[in-house]
């Protein structure tokens, strides 16, 4: 039997890409699952695909860039499963652009999205995690997180920050609680899709079209869930095997 079978999981930005990707895969493995994510239909969709196969899982609408609703995602899972195995801090934006730009509104967005929404994911587990003494976290970095590039300064520092706040986590909730960084190259996904700035999207468009599937990247986190409670992947870095960067 999978290791993944009878765990509760919560995926944030589950309503679409690696969180819908993962959120079928874990589902098929027997998970039961809490999904989260601001577009109530496609969560809807998403549930109703997922229990007409035999699965488990329910969602609430999210927006991870507020803390109480954070928090409230977590007592709802509690409430409906009765424990919090993993969280998946799976919601994050993209709006690359070069600095001169000064398109102030988009970099707080996703400092407020990419870093605080993981931070307040995180907040809202832990203590659960701890009072049970078991757990498992894990946080969708980036490439982006390993190299800086021109026009991605801001969502480079969020993806370094999260692969920073996981290796934190890691040296400080001790032995019975994981931390895993998934750090995702091109995939096809609708992140490009929140990018404003024409010669960026031109730009990350042609990266992109080398882009494998969220399904790889959803196969790597069930990886890292199904290793045996002793074991933490710390951190998988997955990109298409023609990505340079």
């Amino acid at each position: 039997m999978s290791q993944v079978f009878g765990k509760s999981i919560i995926i944030t930005g589950a309503s679409s890409g690696i969180g819908e990707a993962t959120a079928k895969l874990l589902a098929e493995h027997g998970a039961k699952l809490m999904l989260a994510a601001r577009r109530d239909d496609r969560l809807e969709k998403l549930v109703a695909e997922i229990e007409s196969a035999g699965g488990t899982a329910t969602y609430q609408t999210v927006d991870v860039t507020q803390r109480n609703q954070v928090e409230a995602l977590a007592k709802s899972t509690l409430e409906q499963y009765g424990k919090i195995d993993v969280l998946i801090n799976n919601a994050g934006i993209m709006p690359v652009s070069r600095l001169d730009q000064l398109k102030v509104d988009e970099w707080e967005r996703t400092i407020d999205i990419n870093i605080k929404g993981v931070l307040y994911g995180i907040a809202a587990v832990l203590p659960h995690m701890q009072k049970a003494q078991s757990g498992h976290i894990i946080n969708i970095a980036s490439v982006a997180g390993h190299k800086v590039y021109p026009g991605s300064a801001v969502y480079c520092s969020t993806k370094f920050a999260v692969r920073a706040i996981s290796e934190g986590l890691r040296q400080e909730v001790g032995a019975h609680i994981r931390s895993t960084i998934i750090s995702p190259g091109a995939v096809a996904t609708e992140l490009t899709n929140s990018i404003s700035d024409p010669e960026a999207a031109k730009n990350i468009n042609a990266l992109y079209e080398m882009a494998i599937q969220p399904e790889a990247i959803a196969q790597a986190i069930r990886y890292a869930i199904e290793q045996p409670k002793e074991v933490d992947v710390n951190e998988i870095l997955i990109r298409p095997t023609a990505q340079e960067l």
